[in-house]
Formats: C-alpha cells, structure tokens, sequence
C-alpha cells in the first residue's frame, strides 16, 4: 500500500516513525546456528541462482529440453520498460479502461467531478477509489467482479479542505463510502465490456456496512463496544487489500492497514498513553492517526472512548456477490493482522487450507487448516473458523514447518491467540519475513508461492547499536528466506508440502526469484538470481496469481524513478513466470506512479481484469485528476488468456 497523499510515507515506514522499534535483551533468536555470513549468503544463493535448480536437492530440476519447451509457453512477445503515463501491452495484444474512480453505477448517481470530486451525497453509489485484489464471479449468465479499494486520497477527494483534513462529519462519510469493496456485474458487447449500470446486483460495502463477526473470538469481550455489546456485529470493513476465492463462490477481502484511520480526542487509555498500549504498539494504533481524522467526527475511530473497536477490524472478511442482502462475514478464526490476501485451497482429505500474509516488516506467514471437510453444494458454515491456525518457521536447510498457535504453544487463550494473532505467533518463534504480500497455489502442482515485496529495515542496526526488530521485539536479522540486508527489492519464496499436502504442518522450500540488478550490480546479493535479467528487471513484487495453464502472472508495487539502484526497471509492471524453468518475462508496464495491482479473468479466459492503483499524470482520461482503474486486456484474435 501506498498513502502517499497522507504523509508521502509507506505505511511501514509511517509505523516505524510512530513506533520506535524496542530495544533487544534476547539475542539468541538472531541466529540459530553458527555460520559465516559469507557462507550463509552462498548457501542461500544457491536456492535461487538457476532456474528451478535448488541447491538442496529438495525440489526437482528441469532438463534444457524441458526448459526450452516450456519458453515456448509465453504466448507474446515480452516487452521493455516504460516510464511515461500510459499503459502497455505487448504487439497483438488491446486494453480498455473499463471502470474508474468515480464512475456511477447507479443511473441516480452523478459521474466524476473534477473540481470537487463527487458529492457526499452519492460516494457510495459511483466506483471507488484505489482499486487492489478482485475475483471474478459466474452467476445465472450473469459475470460479476468484486474489487477491493484500498485507500482514498484525501486531497482528491476533499479538494476543499486545508490539506485535504476532513473539516465536518460529511467529509468523513465521503472518504469512508469511497473505500472498501464494489461488486458489480459487467457484460461484453460489440465495443467491449462495460460496467451494467442499475444490475441488482451491483453493491457498495464501505466503512459503515453492517458485519457479523463469527468464529471463537465471537462475543469475547475484547470486540465488545458500548454500541454492541454483544461482540458480533461490527461496521465496515476497512482498508482492503488483496482478495481471495472460496470454492463454494464467496469473496474474501483482507483488511490490511486498518490501524491508520484510528486516533483519539485523549492522550492516554486508561491513564497510559495511546502508544504504550501494547496492543495498540504491536498493530500501530497511534493517538493522531494517519490524517483521516475519523476519531474527530466519528467517536466508533477514538480509541479513548471505544479502546475495543480496533479489535474489530483486521480481519478476512467473506461477501457473498450474488445475494446484495446478504451481511458480510469477518471471520476471526483466520486471526487478526494486517491481511494482504487469502489464498484458500482444499487438502487431500477434503479440509479448507487458507494461507495468508501479514504484511509488514518483520511480520509473519500464517496457515489455517479447517477441521471440517468442503463438500460441493454442502453446508460451509465454520470451514472457515473452527479449525486450526499456524505460523510458518523456515529452517535454513531448505525445509520448514508450520507450528500451530495455541493455548499450549503460546500459553494464551484460543480468543487472544486470535485478536492478537502477532504476539501469539512471537511466542512460538516464527519466522521474521520481507512484508509478505500475495500468496498463490499453483493449480497443476502442489506449491505456492509468496512476494516477499522488501524490507529496508533487514539486518540493520538502530541508533543506539541494538538490531533491528518488528513491532514485537522479534530481531529481523538475515534468515534464510530473507537473505539481504537492507532489501530494497525484494523475493518470491516457494514451498511445496510434504507429501503434496497442502494440511501437512512440513515443507520444503527455495526461493523462486531473488530479484535484483544485475546491471548495476555486476555479483553478489543485489545483482539478484540468474533468472534476472537485462530484459525482466523489476523490483518489489506485491500481487500474484496463477493463470489455469499454470503461469504465475507477478505485479509489482516499487520504485519507479528508474535511477541508481532501479535504474532500467522504468514503471511499475505485470510479468509472467514459468514456475518450471524459473524464466520470468514482461508483459505490461503500468502507468508512471501507479501500482500494478490485481488481477483476474473473465469466465471465457479471454480477458483479464487488470488494476491500476494511483496513476501519476492524468492517466487515464487525459485531462483533471489521475484515477485508479481497472483495465481489460484482450488478445486481438480473441484467443485465451489465461
């Protein structure tokens, strides 16, 4: 994520300014063994340094027959860099913008206004802004998307107002309409697809959308407020993330960066201040808030008055986009964290595997395993609470675990394992990560990978000499899945379970790509793995997903001045990679300043759904303000996609 109308900082560097990371008394967790740094960086290289070749032997390499066969399988030409304002695609390839920010999906809305950027009285009525992770849905002959929209830009939004500050209560209900999730159904016809405008089923799910919270955290009294005292039924779903896809046809939106848009009208909680808390520590919640001052017009965001309602967000949330009626889930089985995506998959025996991504540095992965069975057209009702969820530990012999959270392992109840999901997974030592961001499952194999998007702040030393640790005293020394110091570009690591089992607590694992610069840094750690490129180079890999022939379709999130350490990796882009030769190569390059973020198809696999987050320039109308996007991609022929 990227607020860069707030305070033109990432939200990690906005918590580490906010909350100066603890000091380190227990330094046996930096290493776990004794080992050279210079031979640590070799062993670790080595997982990477060719294409699917892994230096354990745990994963299988791939003959040059194979390799060479499976080149073929990119069906375009790859294209270069681009550092302009527009949006690329390869030679027989076509785009379209399909909806942007603004745009009405009800005939009663007005459309997009420049000059003040759409009234109060409708935003939750057009396409809202900052789009991220979406999934397609086929319903009855009808096609619908849902989409998540990350943020708004409050100066966009508030053209008005001193520095885009919310000056009234209006201003907040227009900033909290314009975020969260858009469901609507689109069709396509002789110029292309376009959004149905009016279809029953086109819906906003903001900031103020009645919830239900369900699972074993349920009615404890860490989610009870004075508006519910029961515990079960919170408002809004806040700052959404990447998605997911059940396969009984429901939505998952992750609510990732919730803790900016709380603040409080007090200085202290219970005679301590905001951010001694140590809840509010470990998640970020922080007196003065991100700059949408929803605690000064809305008392549910001041956590002087209502300390429990940030345990109400946090959470994967489940929409059902062919029912507009129907109240969306928060699952608090899956845990509470700044959610990226959830990728859910069925194990051998049946049960619901959801893997997630807590993104933030030094944070964690998790797994959650369900004790009941998915049936096709059967009841789902607890696939998604009643089960079991773990952490992820990377040995650095190239095998891993995942350890369960609970009362046993952490010494805390099921329900605080759960609302504080970070402070349980620290007790059982997993493993610190670079931000983990998408996860996908590869569909033809028993593997899944994860953008490990950066992380700066890896192996360095604060000022006072201690070592660098996240927001719960866990050191973010190099590890073997995170092997570089102050990462600036960022990895993919890939496990595959034992047994090809996606329920099974052990694995192996490599890392799919070490991006890096190989032309401006001709050896070492920062030049990246030999799957790295003259032609390919890119850095920060956010958004992913697998196509149905098995290509893993890459997004990225990162520095696009395309100078010093990014120099030839232009705008931000979308790159295919072959998970059988480790090859990787451009497809499309976003606009200059945007996020190429996600990503679905249509039914027919012969369109894709592309989303193009916080252009720069005034992308894509040409004239007035940049507005996030989605675009669709087509071949020119018409044949499949993915």
């Amino acid at each position: 994520m990227k607020d860069i109308d707030t305070t033109n900082m990432s939200a990690d560097e906005w918590d580490e300014r906010n909350f100066p990371r603890p000091e380190v008394q227990d330094f046996d967790r930096v290493v776990e063994k004794a080992i050279s740094r210079r031979g640590f960086l070799t062993s670790v290289l080595a997982f990477g340094s060719a294409a699917a070749v892994m230096g354990t032997g745990l994963m299988t390499s791939t003959s040059a027959q194979a390799q060479a066969a499976a080149g073929a399988r990119f069906p375009f030409k790859p294209i270069g860099i681009q550092t302009d304002f527009a949006v690329h695609v390869p030679e027989g390839y076509e785009w379209k913008v399909l909806a942007r920010w603004g745009d009405p999906l009800f005939s009663d809305a007005d459309g997009y206004d420049v000059t003040e950027g759409g009234p109060v009285e409708m935003s939750d009525r057009v396409f809202g802004e900052n789009t991220d992770g979406m999934e397609t849905f086929s319903f009855q002959g009808h096609e619908l998307i849902a989409i998540n929209h990350e943020y708004a830009n409050r100066r966009t939004n508030l053209p008005a107002a001193q520095d885009g500050t919310p000056a009234n209560a209006g201003d907040v209900l227009k900033l909290q309409n314009l975020q969260g999730v858009t469901v609507m159904e689109v069709r396509e016809g002789a110029d292309g697809w376009e959004v149905v405008k009016d279809s029953p089923f086109n819906r906003r799910i903001h900031h103020n959308t009645p919830m239900a919270l369900v699972g074993p955290a349920a009615g404890h009294d860490l989610l009870k407020t004075e508006a519910d005292p029961t515990g079960t039924a919170a408002l809004g779903t806040l700052n959404n993330c990447g998605s997911g896809k059940t396969p009984w046809g429901t939505y998952l939106t992750c609510e990732e960066n919730f803790n900016g848009y709380f603040g409080s009208t007090e200085a202290s909680v219970d005679q301590k201040p905001i951010e001694m808390s140590p809840s509010f520590q470990r998640y970020g919640i922080s007196a003065a808030g991100w700059g949408y001052d929803y605690h000064k017009w809305d008392a549910r965001f001041d956590v002087s008055k209502n300390p429990h309602e940030p345990n109400r967000h946090g959470w994967v949330v489940e929409i059902d986009p062919t029912n507009p009626n129907s109240t969306p889930i928060k699952h608090t089985g899956l845990g509470r964290f700044k959610h990226e995506n959830a990728e859910v998959v069925v194990a051998n025996d049946g049960r619901v595997v959801v893997y997630m991504g807590d993104d933030e540095r030094g944070e964690f992965m998790y797994k959650f395993v369900s004790n009941g069975v998915f049936t096709p057209g059967g009841a789902t009702d607890g696939l998604l609470d009643d089960g079991t969820l773990y952490a992820a530990r990377f040995s650095e012999d190239g095998t891993g675990e995942w350890v369960a959270l609970t009362e046993e392992t952490t010494g805390m109840p099921l329900a605080e394992i759960l609302v504080f999901t970070r402070m349980a997974a620290s007790k059982v030592g997993a493993t610190t990560m670079d931000r983990p961001e998408w996860i996908s499952v590869n569909p033809n194999a028993a593997e899944a990978y994860c953008c490990l998007t950066n992380n700066s702040r890896r192996g360095t030393m604060n000022d006072d000499g201690t070592p660098r640790t996240n927001a719960g005293g866990d050191v973010m020394a190099v590890n073997a899945p995170n092997p570089r110091e102050t990462n600036r570009y960022g990895q993919i690591v890939r496990w595959r379970p034992e047994n090809a089992d996606h329920a099974s607590d052990r694995f192996a694992w490599d890392l799919y790509v070490m991006v890096g610069n190989p032309a401006v840094h001709a050896d070492g750690p920062y030049a990246g793995s030999k799957n790295m490129n003259a032609g390919n180079l890119f850095n920060s890999p956010d958004g992913m997903a697998f196509d149905s022939t098995g290509l893993v379709w890459i997004q990225t999130d990162g520095d696009d001045d395309n100078e010093g350490d990014f120099a030839g990796m232009g705008n931000n882009q979308m790159l295919a990679g072959d998970p059988v030769t480790g090859e990787i190569v451009r497809f499309m390059t976003g606009p200059n300043g945007s996020e190429v973020t996600g990503l679905t198809w249509s039914a027919d696999r012969r369109t894709m759904f592309v989303g193009i987050q916080h252009p720069g320039g005034s992308w894509p109308d040409g004239a007035g303000l940049p507005r996030s996007s989605i675009i669709t991609v087509k071949r020119s022929d018409g044949a499949l996609v993915g």
